[in-house]
């Protein structure tokens, strides 16, 4: 057995390196050197470790890609040819030797296919979470804690403020406002990988068992989350839909489109959108959202919190988000902290929302 798997997360062993002297901010992005490979790199790079699909963190053009393979068919969905050039998958819990580093994917909550990436090497543990959340999401496999020397996390919504109500509650707002108007239809804005493919479940489970309408650009992601075997009901196509078709409907599209001449088609709708961001007020009503529903693919400030004591990690590395804050309050609690301040780490829901924010 390697030292790394024999070393003990979180107790001090000052015989071996610390993790700033192999993990190193460049400009491509986070790059573990014992290993030659970065993770979530902003820039084409030889080797990456890619933690989900989202467009900020799974970007084309780098040479040799390693993910999970949830997170592998995201990506050739989406760049076709340009995703890369040789692709590995590994699944959650395997452990892969790169370099002198054992690299190991375990999920982050975040969306489907999405991967906390735990490093060892000389030692130490760390772990990169990329972008998680707590709740249950049944599209992907919920976060899993994994004790480490240095937990590095996202803080996207990394402040006091920011803490989500209860999803099922935000989807019965959502049902409520159907039964009071229903000869309306609602229009909600959905990111169209990981919130659109939740939402539909949360529906689900709340027992909506109506076909979903869908805008065009949602309906390539539905249908590769159901070929990798997540349920989501009847789903239609809203583009070509009659506008008498869709009185009283549900139609999902992205947020951009929810205020774009695209929505005249619908009858008279009540424009939603769902996303953690929906809690600060005046985003909603700057986007003319009726109906703001909070419901988020990322911690609130109380998970991030827990997740903090969860992983029980001596230090906490801050990558993008509301570093501050986070950094502040885990300094309060005795351990070390820093940001990263990471560039080119939007929110993932990136489409739609002033400041290309819509999570």
């Amino acid at each position: 057995m390697s030292a790394a798997h024999q070393s003990n997360p979180g107790q001090s062993n000052p015989g071996r390196p610390h993790p700033d002297r192999w993990i190193r901010v460049l400009p491509e992005g986070l790059y573990v050197e014992p290993g030659g490979f970065y993770i979530d790199p902003v820039r084409p790079v030889e080797r990456a470790v890619v933690t989900h699909g989202h467009s900020d963190h799974a970007r084309p053009g780098n040479r040799h890609v390693l993910a999970t393979p949830g997170t592998l068919a995201i990506m050739r969905q989406r760049m076709g040819e340009g995703v890369g050039g040789s692709l590995q998958a590994l699944e959650y819990g395997e452990t892969l030797r790169i370099g002198d580093v054992d690299v190991r994917l375990v999920p982050a909550g975040h969306v489907l296919g999405s991967a906390q990436v735990v490093l060892e090497h000389a030692g130490s543990r760390v772990v990169v979470s990329g972008d998680y959340k707590r709740r249950l999401d049944r599209t992907c496999a919920p976060f899993e804690p994994v004790p480490c020397d240095v937990f590095v996390t996202e803080a996207t919504f990394g402040l006091p403020v920011f803490r989500h109500p209860p999803d099922l509650g935000e989807v019965g707002k959502l049902l409520h406002s159907m039964a009071l108007f229903p000869e309306r239809s609602h229009v909600v804005g959905v990111y169209a990988l990981g919130k659109c493919q939740r939402l539909i479940t949360l529906l689900r489970a709340a027992g909506y068992d109506r076909p979903i309408w869908l805008h065009g650009a949602l309906e390539p992601l539905c249908r590769l989350y159901r070929d990798l075997g997540v349920e989501l009901g009847e789903l239609r196509p809203a583009t070509v839909a009659a506008k008498e078709e869709l009185k009283g409907a549900l139609v999902l599209a992205p947020p951009a489109a929810v205020a774009d001449r695209w929505a005249r088609r619908l009858a008279d709708p009540v424009v939603a959108v769902a996303s953690g961001w929906m809690r600060v007020r005046q985003r909603a009503r700057q986007r003319g959202v009726e109906l703001p529903l909070v419901i988020s693919d990322h911690a609130d400030w109380d998970e991030l919190c827990q997740t903090l004591a969860d992983v029980g990690a001596p230090e906490v590395w801050v990558t993008h988000g509301r570093e501050e804050a986070l950094v502040h309050y885990a300094s309060s609690r005795g351990i070390r902290a820093r940001a990263l301040a990471l560039i080119g780490f939007e929110d993932e829901d990136s489409e739609g929302l002033p400041g290309g924010e819509a999570s």
